[in-house]
């Protein structure tokens, strides 16, 4: 596995000194632009939690992005290789959440292979072949994108599912995305199939390449109206996965049907490009409830850059997320000899501000209620703070 993953970081170092024969300084005639940045969370539960101690966790980012047109005479092609790192503790461990706190928190610490696709122009549209996160493209939204509460990045109804998780950070899957743009470059329509199987090398196992499991299926149709982005998906499974709730006559777990839609909306409210603005986002998602201990999300929030004249990478966000339990969940909690509650609900504030070239700075704080869907279980305050450092992008 470690001679797989050298193989990688080699691959990466292949694409960038490969394209040294035509080299140029700037990004306009370079083909190969290689990026790298180190982000590392201190965060506590300061209150309503497990213990009070603080966590250090860290995240690695190696991207490599190649025009193939330029590099090798593939017209209309680019590659991408994304190289993942992290380690470090667990806020969650403290918090206990159903959602989590932190984007960056992983079960296992690992140096994965996160993305490696090749994507083609077909005419107007895109093909994409390879090991594809998911929430790069589908149920995404930027102005949610400063938030560190997992549940802005993918509703929590979706994130729950497949065998090992659906194809997301930190562990991606194979497979196949179609774009398509309609309206005048307005909208457009994605669709996807994933290997159901989420394991890429740095996993045990490596890369899944049985699809035994079957395959998740995922369209998104969007539009931008005015000021606004309005979007749409749905999404399934091909093959029955296990009921957490309910058993067979065997005694083995049930095995349901697995599917769920959801929706996103996001506009400029005031401001420009040019000038301070305010963005707001809605969104939310269902699923069939019986697989995850979730049956249904939303999240809202608001976004404003620059905070101050001068340092125009200055932001503010602001969000609230809400998971509602599902009825199977809270009958298997109540069984338990717990209080269910009916959802769990988390908001959070958070500041962000360059203070050097390579150097990001972002205190946060999240208060979750309800915390792992429990109706007594105390307030839970989590408060981080993410330092980034990002290496300028270099070009060959």
């Amino acid at each position: 596995m470690r001679q797989r993953l050298l193989a990688a970081l080699a691959l990466v170092g292949a694409l960038f000194a490969a394209s040294s024969a035509s080299a140029a300084d700037d990004a306009s005639t370079a083909p190969v632009e290689l990026a790298l940045s180190y982000t590392s969370d201190i965060a506590a539960t300061i209150a309503g939690g497990a213990d009070s101690k603080t966590r250090y966790l860290g995240n690695v980012d190696l991207i490599a992005d190649a025009d193939l047109d330029r590099l090798a005479n593939w017209r209309g092609a680019r590659a991408h290789i994304y190289v993942l790192g992290n380690f470090g503790k667990r806020p969650n461990d403290s918090a206990g959440t159903l959602e989590g706190v932190d984007n960056i928190e992983v079960g296992k610490q690992a140096v994965r292979l996160f993305e490696a696709w090749i994507e083609q122009d077909i005419g107007g549209s895109r093909l994409l072949a390879g090991l594809y996160d998911l929430n790069s493209e589908f149920y995404a939204n930027d102005s949610a994108s400063l938030l560190i509460a997992p549940p802005f990045g993918i509703g929590s109804e979706l994130a729950a599912t497949g065998p090992s998780g659906p194809s997301i950070f930190p562990t991606t899957a194979l497979a196949v995305r179609l774009r398509m743009p309609f309206g005048g470059g307005k909208g457009y329509l994605q669709l996807a199939a994933f290997n159901a199987r989420a394991s890429t090398w740095g996993d045990k196992g490596g890369i899944d390449t049985s699809f035994d499991d079957g395959l998740l299926l995922i369209g998104e149709a969007g539009r931008v109206i005015g000021p606004a982005r309005l979007s749409a998906g749905i999404w399934s499974f091909t093959r029955k996965q296990d009921d957490l709730f309910a058993l067979d006559p065997q005694g083995n777990p049930a095995r349901r049907k697995v599917w769920g839609a959801y929706g996103l909306a996001e506009a400029r409210i005031s401001g420009t490009d040019d000038g301070p603005h305010l963005d707001g986002f809605l969104r939310g998602g269902a699923s069939e409830g019986r697989t995850t201990p979730f049956s249904w999300a939303a999240h809202g929030g608001f976004l404003y850059a620059p905070v101050w004249a001068g340092r125009e990478e200055s932001a503010l966000s602001f969000g609230l997320h809400y998971a509602r339990t599902s009825t199977p969940f809270r009958a298997a909690t109540r069984a338990a000899g717990d209080a269910p509650a009916r959802g769990e609900f988390g908001l959070e504030l958070t500041y962000a501000d360059r203070i050097a070239r390579f150097l990001l700075v972002q205190p946060d704080i999240q208060i979750i209620r309800k915390t792992g869907g429990l109706a007594h279980a105390p307030t839970a305050v989590v408060t981080t703070l993410r330092i980034t450092m990002e290496m300028p992008p270099l070009f060959r």
